[in-house]
């Protein structure tokens, strides 16, 4: 033991992720760099251009940690990774409902199965290239929105609550992306000029229905109805659609159709125009709240209904494990399967998973 406190920094290979081992490194930490082993990206493409994970960033982040001088190690987790990322997506995706699952994976790849092996090692926690700030106060941490809002990852770590985040850093959540870049550029690091990761990694060219199929689920051939359940058209299997899509149907109409929602025991799809896809609220179960209890059985926040969404200010109950959401104005593709993020400004209250929205007709 070196007398310093120990950090394990998650390194995906790119730049973000980098720059906070060094960081952390400058400020006196004894870095370990760690990878995880989750797929074996053989079976999705050899082009993993856009994608996180690849073969090719485990080299990227051997060579970064090579050019800082840390021990660097790759934990397999596929197992895990299967059981509690892919497996749900499948799930959900052949119920009808859109999942995100970078929000497990976050949940309990990086945060728990990590923080599992930091206990391992005799190190005091872990360290990512989020962008999101973690401000510690006497009994507790508070999560909130990152400096730069265009990079702002906060919406996706909705789920840790106040005692994991005691033991998590995220040394790059005050910083732009440009000024990561620059720190990058004048250490010599390998990465600062690589591109960022975007797609989900273990889905090829961003072909769901495909990937799902390949997991044994099946689809056939079913009805679009409009409102009133008149048959406007066939579609090709509800994996391959989701609620707010407009391109793709192969529906002529007057009028721009888009998909109000998705009923995959029934197999139908329901269409209507844009104004139709409007929701008052919506309800979500499975909540977690950062501090561990809501602010109250009843109270104001701003909810943001999907990644990029800009958020509306909503009136929430609490309901045991379920919240009850009502947006003070009408949103629209409000998607059974996403993530319901609640803020106070740029703080994280927590959050729950859309089951249901409850639909407008103003």
């Amino acid at each position: 033991m070196s007398g310093r406190r120990r950090i394990l920094a998650a390194m995906s290979g790119g730049v973000d992720s980098s720059v906070a081992a060094l960081l952390l490194q400058r400020e006196g930490w004894e870095v370990i760099g760690i990878s995880m082993d989750l797929y074996d990206f053989s079976e999705v493409t050899k082009d993993r251009a856009g994608t996180c994970c690849s073969l090719d960033d485990l080299y990227d982040a051997r060579r970064v940690c090579d050019a800082l001088g840390i021990p660097y190690y790759v934990l397999n987790l596929r197992d895990e990774f299967r059981r509690e990322v892919i497996d749900p997506f499948v799930r959900e995706y052949a119920t009808g409902r859109t999942p995100n699952p970078c929000i497990l994976c976050n949940e309990h790849l990086k945060f728990r199965a990590l923080l599992r092996k930091a206990d391992e090692l005799g190190a005091e926690g872990v360290a990512t290239g989020h962008y999101a700030v973690i401000r510690r106060e006497e009994g507790r941490c508070r999560l909130f929105a990152a400096r730069d809002a265009s990079k702002d990852q906060s919406y996706f770590l909705f789920s840790l609550e106040s005692e994991r985040l005691r033991r998590i850093r995220f040394p790059v959540g005050e910083m732009t992306k440009a000024e990561v870049r620059k720190v990058a550029e004048v250490a010599g690091l390998p990465v600062f000029e690589k591109k960022e990761s975007q797609d989900i990694c273990f889905v090829a060219d961003n072909s769901y229905a495909a990937f799902i199929n390949r997991s044994g689920v099946q689809e056939k051939e079913g009805l679009f109805l409009d409102g009133a359940g008149n048959v406007l058209g066939v579609h090709k299997g509800v994996l391959r659609y989701t609620v707010g899509q407009r391109k793709g149907l192969g529906i002529a109409s007057k009028e721009p159709l888009y998909v109000v929602a998705i009923d995959a025991d029934k197999n139908e799809i329901v269409l209507g125009t844009e104004d139709e896809t409007l929701s008052a609220g919506a309800t979500a179960g499975r909540a977690s709240f950062v501090a561990g209890a809501p602010p109250a059985a009843e109270f104001r926040a701003a909810a943001k209904v999907r990644y990029r969404h800009p958020g509306v200010g909503a009136t929430v109950r609490v309901r045991g494990d379920r919240l009850d959401v009502r947006f003070d104005a009408p949103q629209r593709s409000v998607t059974p399967g996403q993530a319901l993020v609640l803020y106070d400004g740029d703080e994280v209250l927590g959050g729950g998973w859309i089951e249901c929205a409850n639909v407008s007709r103003s």
